[in-house]
């Protein structure tokens, strides 16, 4: 066993029923010389006893919230519209499917989209006029189309 020479060991307690522990003097160099045990005695450090910890301050102790605690709940909405106009929406819960593939009336996604935000509103009313014009074009087409077969019809029945 090495000993520092700048800590000060500690003697185990001896047989005779001294409990107090006894610090012995650090032995002496063996390159010094033999006249220096009353300077090395000096030159030891007294064991002084640990300064006690400091005292933490003392914390307030927790008190329950009175406040309500709000429970979350994970749920997504995803809204698909097609260029026709067609509107689907799925629900999903938790990364479970709730529903799937409802078909949601035109009207309706533009009256949610206005409560939601402008912004909303105004980009799925974009997606809905595109709709309403390529319906116009498709009715005009089959009026021109109901004209040529009244047309035919009338010609086939006044013969």
């Amino acid at each position: 066993m090495s000993i520092d020479t700048e800590t000060v060991p500690v003697a185990a307690p001896q047989a005779t029923g001294s409990t107090e522990p006894q610090a012995t003097p650090d032995p002496a160099p063996a390159a010094e010389p033999a006249e220096a045990p009353a300077a090395a005695e000096r030159k030891a450090p007294e064991a002084k006893p640990e300064p006690p910890a400091p005292a933490k301050k003392p914390r307030a102790p927790k008190v329950a919230s009175t406040a309500k605690k709000t429970r979350t709940v994970e749920l997504t909405l995803t809204v698909t519209g097609t260029a026709d106009g067609d509107w689907q929406a799925e629900l999903t819960q938790g990364g479970k499917r709730v529903l799937q593939g409802l078909e949601i009336p035109a009207a309706a996604v533009s009256r949610a989209a206005a409560e939601l935000h402008t912004d909303i509103a105004t980009a799925i009313e974009s997606v809905l006029e595109t709709a309403r014009e390529q319906h116009r074009a498709r009715m005009a087409e089959l009026e021109a189309e109901l004209e040529k077969v009244k047309a035919a019809l009338s010609e086939l029945q006044s013969d």
